[in-house]
């Protein structure tokens, strides 16, 4: 698999600096960092420029900041900063204090609100780094509103051609609240996300999911609201025309969608859930 910076993979060491630790080597996931003894400074392995995934877990993790990746130098990567990591207590009430928003403000959210939490969940996960989520943010209500439509069609269709299934996702009732005024599609959010992928890359599902995933979670901690536009993302995926408004790059298909805006309500308290299913060998 072609690195994530291709030739401009670059393994270099500043050896007034590197300690010969081995934690580089160590901690590389696919093993192309070579230490013959603890008397050689890490370099590559043979053939390392074509299978380095530009994860920069090497530049990352060595502690006297040796390692450059590329462009990617110590200097340029921010420090983890121990005191802003969240303890156990904290990072459990987020969690669980996460809920799915369907009541908005009309007030939007700012570009720059939604670039940032962009840029977090592009830090999420990807398989081999290979990073393939795009982005659409969909911003006026209007776009959203004749989308949604579109929605609505399609389940006009399968409640035509496929009622079995349409009646198990409850789509006749959703169409009748939409010919009555009220839109379950995307609940009048302000703005919609949706993360797309190329299709031919195996990991794009799993990896645009999570870093959907990763978005409603810093929506939540910067005082967004975030729901699952399930309904949809099946149609952006099922129903030709709607994918042919979306306007996705050849090629791509879309794996799912975010409303996002400002909560109209807050909640005051931790909802019961089923205990965990959980199987032990």
């Amino acid at each position: 698999m072609k690195g994530a910076f291709n030739q401009m993979s670059i393994f270099t060491v500043d050896q007034t600096k590197c300690k010969k630790d081995g934690i580089c080597a160590a901690e590389c996931p696919i093993s192309i960092i070579s230490m013959p003894d603890k008397e050689s400074f890490p370099a590559w392995a043979q053939g390392a420029e074509q299978m380095c995934i530009g994860c920069g877990h090497c530049v990352a993790v060595c502690p006297q900041g040796a390692i450059s990746l590329g462009d990617m130098s110590p200097e340029k990567c921010s420090p983890v900063r121990g005191e802003l990591l969240p303890g156990p207590e904290q990072a459990e009430h987020f969690l669980l204090t996460r809920r799915s928003i369907r009541k908005y403000k009309e007030q939007p959210v700012e570009r720059e609100l939604l670039q940032r939490i962009i840029q977090i969940a592009s830090y999420a996960p990807s398989g081999h780094n290979l990073q393939p989520v795009h982005w659409l943010v969909i911003e006026k209500k209007e776009e959203i509103k004749r989308l949604s439509g579109m929605v609505i069609d399609w389940m006009r269709f399968m409640l035509k051609e496929k009622p079995e299934f349409a009646l198990s996702l409850h789509m006749d009732k959703v169409v009748a609240g939409w010919d009555a005024g009220y839109d379950k599609i995307c609940r009048g959010a302000p703005h919609l996300i949706l993360a797309h992928a190329p299709k031919a890359l195996p990991p794009a599902p799993a990896a645009c999911t999570i870093a959907l995933a990763y978005l409603e979670l810093a929506a939540y901690s910067m005082g967004l609201g975030a729901c699952w536009a399930g309904y949809f993302g099946a149609a952006a995926g099922l129903y030709p025309p709607l994918l042919q408004a979306l306007a996705l790059p050849e090629g791509h298909q879309a794996y799912g969608a975010l409303m996002i805006g400002y909560p109209q309500f807050s909640y005051h308290r931790i909802p019961l859930r089923k205990e965990p299913a959980v199987t032990w060998r």
